[in-house]
């Protein structure tokens, strides 16, 4: 018989110890590829007085080293597992000149395998480095906070921002007038000296008839200049009135955390610092029974600022009012109309004020919070305190604002509602969380986007505002100047 006639042997199966090896090869070769092979998504920068964030999201958690060099100030971080790549280019364009803190990026291959960026700063830092898990859209994300050394003190810059709009009236007056014999005691001005906003401050009172003693700049202190009063012809001056009512505008989202996005694509986190904007003009040019008025934005820009954070920075400035701004979004297109909340103690008034509560109470995952910094339990620890008569005045707060909401549009809930929102646990000040609208809904969101509606809202809220003020006067407090 040939060797043709007999018969093909069947293939012999593998053995359970090459399946074994092979498994672990493939194994191993997943893990490097993994490794290897994560993808860089997206790049963003974030830039604010208080602090400049760059973000990296990819689609595996990135494994990072960094660290810090202080002369010339610059934040060194070696990423592992990933290679030079067209996304990360970007960051160096994205450093926009304007940014307070970041002068510049530069990103290279440091080694195989290994991306460094480099983070030249403008001035000292005290950077935090990061991982956040998945949320919402967003899938890993690495994330570089730049805080100045020197923390922005945000009476600092309430003052610092009044004094500009007090000085230019004066030095257009001081051009237009003829010019006076020069103050041989004044001390020569140095071209090179940094500008002191609370010497300036501290300079204007020195000007009044009193003690001869000059105060000692030791601390910021709780004051601000006076506003515009509404009056024909004048402005308010520093003898006509010993007390500012400061009024918090609070834009809610911002920076990584968009809000509530509506079906055209309108983001909650840009409308509503719209009409922080336009209800600070309001209440910038107001008075209250003589007393002028003034309105202090926990975030003035597009940038993630902490639930716990906005909360205490009202309290920095001895806020008297707490208006958080919002646009609601609900899982269907039907629900329409505003509401206004105020704290709970004791549970929420309904189903749907403890569902927004939970929602909201989520942004600080979705901006993307430091959960190890040492501050946020202390912080927490601090806002736990409401009192029984805060929460009354807030009611009284709300109940004002949403009559004046209802006259310029739909409501949602003909009374005040009350839940446990984090950024309305303030101790000492009347809080409400406004819903303007709901963004989910198409005809509120095109209203919402509309110029004349905004001016709407912001008219209304300033006219609760006001009313509030006329019911319950502010308290005293020292706060002269």
């Amino acid at each position: 018989m040939t060797a043709d006639a007999h018969p093909a042997r069947p293939p012999r199966a593998p053995s359970r110890r090459s399946l074994l090896q092979a498994g672990s090869l493939v194994l191993l070769l997943g893990t490097q590829q993994i490794a290897r092979g994560a993808s860089i998504l997206a790049v963003r920068v974030w830039p604010a007085p208080e602090y400049s964030r760059v973000t990296i999201e990819s689609d595996t958690k990135l494994v990072a080293q960094q660290f810090f060099v202080t002369t010339p100030p610059r934040l060194a971080v070696d990423i592992e597992g990933i290679d030079l790549s067209p996304e990360l280019r970007e960051l160096v364009a994205k450093v926009k000149p304007d940014d307070p803190n970041i002068a510049g990026i530069r990103v290279g291959q440091n080694a195989p395998g290994v991306v460094r960026l480099v983070v030249d700063l403008k001035q000292a830092a005290q950077p935090q480095v990061f991982t956040l898990p998945p949320i919402a859209a967003y899938q890993h994300r690495l994330v570089f906070d730049l805080y100045p050394a020197e923390p922005v003190d945000p009476l600092e810059a309430l003052i610092a921002e009044r004094l500009r709009d007090t000085t230019a009236p004066a030095a257009a007056a001081t051009a237009s007038a003829p010019p006076r014999p020069a103050d041989k005691t004044a001390a020569p001005a140095k071209p090179n000296e940094p500008a002191d906003p609370l010497g300036d401050l501290i300079a204007q009172h020195a000007d009044r008839p009193g003690p001869s003693a000059t105060p000692t700049p030791a601390a910021p202190i709780p004051a601000a200049p006076p506003v515009a009063a509404n009056r024909p012809g004048g402005r308010a001056t520093a003898t006509q009135t010993d007390r500012i009512i400061i009024v918090a505008l609070d834009p809610g989202h911002g920076g990584e955390d968009p809000g509530a996005i509506g079906p055209a694509g309108t983001r909650e986190k840009d409308v509503v610092l719209r009409v922080a904007h336009l209800l600070r003009d309001r209440i910038n040019a107001t008075t209250v029974g003589g007393n002028p008025m003034r309105a202090f934005l926990t975030r003035d820009g597009d940038y993630f600022v902490p639930l716990g954070t906005r909360v205490e920075k009202a309290r920095r400035v001895q806020a008297d009012l707490f208006v958080s701004i919002h646009a609601d979004a609900f899982t269907t297109p039907a629900a329409r109309g505003a509401s206004v909340f105020a704290l709970s103690q004791s549970g929420a008034s309904s189903t749907a004020a403890r569902w927004l509560a939970n929602k909201e109470n989520q942004a600080d995952l979705v901006g993307g919070l430091n959960v190890q910094s040492k501050d946020r339990h202390v912080q927490r620890a601090l806002l736990d305190m409401s009192t029984t008569a805060q929460i009354n005045d807030s009611l009284a707060l709300g109940t004002v604002l949403l009559g004046e909401i209802g006259n310029i549009g739909r409501l949602h809930k003909p009374r005040v509602e009350q839940a446990g929102f984090a950024v309305l646990k303030a101790p000492d000040i009347p809080s409400v969380l406004v819903e303007t609208a709901f963004i989910s809904n198409p005809e509120e969101e095109a209203r919402l986007r509309s110029s004349a509606y905004q001016q709407q809202l912001a008219d209304a809220l300033m006219r609760g505002i006001t009313r509030y003020f006329a019911k319950n006067p502010p308290l005293a407090r020292s706060r002269s100047v």
